[in-house]
């Protein structure tokens, strides 16, 4: 039996690409975004007393990973990348029915002329996203506090992430303008180390798109240094070292 789904909204997200994105919603604070909803979900009624919630959990398609297809086993960077375990032992994009679910913190919704949309933070979410259904967070079930991870175990963040002073000067330049505060986000991000596990250790500058600016930076060890942010160019710009999906563990 097959089934059909049709997007209720899509994501606009400050991860313009997909390296850079953060494994887990939650992560990176200061990530922020909207979902433009569309028709007939596009509606106020559909959204009556949602305001009450501070966090809303995200029904979404791993659109970029499709064409890449799936595999019953995987290589989660928890492990190094050397380990496979079962494909829904893990939580990567690459899945029979390519579905994702993301909890992120809802700030309000606004409508700009014919337009609504949900403002969200703390995402994880590639620009352009297709949103199949929200449902609010319950802390009273959703919360579970007897629970197990597995082979994934949180170790606190020993990343120590400085800026150049002409990169300092373009982030500054960058909130004057936006009112975003890029600096905050690109230290965030580069806190959470999002190199694939195959390149951990390795001396090299690498780059990642945000909103729309280019962030340029120099990994040594457990030190990342922000070498530029600069507007990417009309023809865009491929991060260093490939442009694949984020793996989510």
């Amino acid at each position: 039996m097959n089934y059909s789904m049709e997007p209720i909204g899509v994501v606009h997200s400050c991860y313009a690409e997909k390296f850079g994105i953060p494994r887990q919603p939650g992560l990176v604070k200061s990530a922020t975004g909207m979902i433009e909803m569309l028709p007939p979900c596009n509606r106020e009624e559909l959204f009556k007393e949602l305001d009450g919630f501070s966090h809303i959990w995200i029904q979404f398609l791993f659109h970029e990973a499709i064409s890449d297809g799936w595999r019953p086993t995987v290589r989660p960077p928890w492990l190094g990348g050397q380990k496979r375990v079962g494909l829904f032992a893990s939580r990567t994009p690459h899945r029979p029915n390519f579905l994702g679910l993301s909890v992120v913190r809802f700030l309000g919704m606004r409508k700009e002329k014919d337009t609504l949309y949900l403002d969200i933070s703390e995402l994880d979410l590639l620009d352009g996203t297709p949103v199949l259904d929200i449902k609010p967070y319950v802390p009273y079930s959703d919360k579970l506090e007897e629970s197990t991870s597995g082979f994934v175990q949180f170790s606190e963040n020993l990343i120590v992430v400085s800026f150049t002073s002409e990169a300092e000067s373009a982030c500054l330049d960058y909130q004057q303008r936006r009112g975003r505060d890029l600096k905050t986000l690109i230290r965030e991000v580069l806190e959470q180390d999002p190199r694939p596990a195959s390149q951990r250790g390795k001396h090299r500058e690498y780059g990642m798109l945000l909103w729309e600016m280019n962030v340029r930076w120099l990994a040594e060890d457990s030190v990342f240094t922000v070498l530029s942010v600069t507007k990417k160019s009309s023809g865009g710009m491929k991060s260093t070292p490939n442009n694949r999906f984020t793996f989510m563990f």
